[in-house]
């Protein structure tokens, strides 16, 4: 019997109500360190407890205990003033960080959270973080002047949070590039930042593009030294999977079913009709089943009707092809930082 399909979740989920409130209590100054920790912890726990109810193969932590993707990790970083808030998309907003120096890691970051959320389950979590030139592209530059030298230098800081993720234990390590997906032209700058984040990683590791222009990127994207790209593919009505044919995906993938951005709950036959149309042209043991991205902009109880959707709809069609689900071995892939063989003209 053949194993795959198994189901994860990109990385974020909504923060509960309580949560909300006690950060922004916590940014006035009204409330302390510890009690603002704890409440992170609790939602954490409250997290990994639902997936694990949902049965769930890989976990997330759900990132509680982080607002801005780009700026969490600057902050935590020396080189770097965290400047006003600048517009994200709709009517979000997030405090720009601003390179004044030469940025370094100068202590783990998400380690002990990652251990803690790990600490409350058997199954894998996926330490989750944010990649070199998306944090790179979502802050201002006043120290480098170079592009391409500001993105290696986070590179080489994001390199050494995700060797001590694996020395702590995590299997599978997810590097987020959203901000590829608005530039496709530089996803070279993207693969060699990416070469030095993975050099010498032994975890399966990860990156998700997020939404762009991913008939254009591919299969560019395939040079990106990771074993997985994660996705979108429901937004897409699943298009790219017909560019798969002519030429062949060599990674595995995260195909997600599930649309993030809509909040329609989808039938379990509609994700399930999309991984048959997976199946077509990829083997079961290389597809990872998720949401197109991560589901912190939909409420708590969207977010959790979509992730049982995911389960659901994956469980039924490993019923249907006999597909086990036992789970992969989470080392590097043979090959990993080797562009995708293609064919002539591609």
């Amino acid at each position: 019997m053949s194993n795959g399909l198994w189901t994860t979740s990109v990385g974020s989920f909504p923060k509960p109500p309580e949560l909300v409130k006690a950060r922004s209590e916590h940014a006035a100054g009204r409330l302390g360190d510890d009690q603002l920790h704890a409440l992170e912890r609790r939602a954490t726990e409250d997290w990994i407890r639902f997936q694990e109810e949902l049965g769930v193969d890989i976990l997330v932590d759900g990132e509680m205990y982080r607002g801005d993707m780009a700026t969490y990790f600057a902050e935590e970083m020396a080189g770097f003033e965290i400047g006003g808030l600048v517009r994200s998309y709709g009517n979000r907003y997030y405090h720009k960080p601003i390179a004044v120096g030469p940025v370094r890691r100068t202590h783990p970051i998400t380690v002990d959270a990652w251990t803690y959320a790990q600490s409350l389950t058997t199954r894998p979590v996926k330490g989750m973080l944010t990649g070199p030139y998306t944090i790179a592209d979502w802050s201002f530059d006043e120290h480098y002047g170079s592009r391409r030298e500001f993105v290696l230098d986070l590179a080489r800081a994001i390199h050494e949070e995700a060797m001590d993720l694996a020395a702590a234990g995590a299997r599978f390590i997810q590097v987020d590039e959203p901000a590829a997906s608005a530039r496709m032209d530089e996803l070279p700058l993207v693969a060699e930042a990416m070469a030095i984040v993975t050099d010498g990683l032994d975890a399966h590791a990860i990156t998700h593009i997020c939404y762009g222009d991913f008939m254009h990127a591919y299969p560019t994207m395939l040079d990106i030294p990771v074993d997985q790209v994660d996705l979108e593919m429901a937004n897409s009505g699943y298009d790219l999977l017909e560019r798969f044919r002519d030429i062949p995906f060599t990674k595995a993938i995260g195909l997600g079913v599930v649309d993030v951005h809509s909040h329609r709950i989808e039938s379990v036959d509609e994700a399930a009709a999309g991984i048959r149309r997976a199946l077509e042209v990829l083997p079961p043991e290389r597809i990872f089943v998720d949401p197109d991205c991560g589901l912190k902009t939909r409420t708590v109880e969207e977010a959790k009707a979509k992730m049982r959707v995911v389960v659901e709809a994956a469980r039924r069609v490993r019923a249907e092809r006999g597909i086990g689900d036992e789970l992969p071995d989470a080392g590097p892939t043979p090959g990993r930082s080797a562009g995708a063989p293609r064919p002539a003209g591609a």
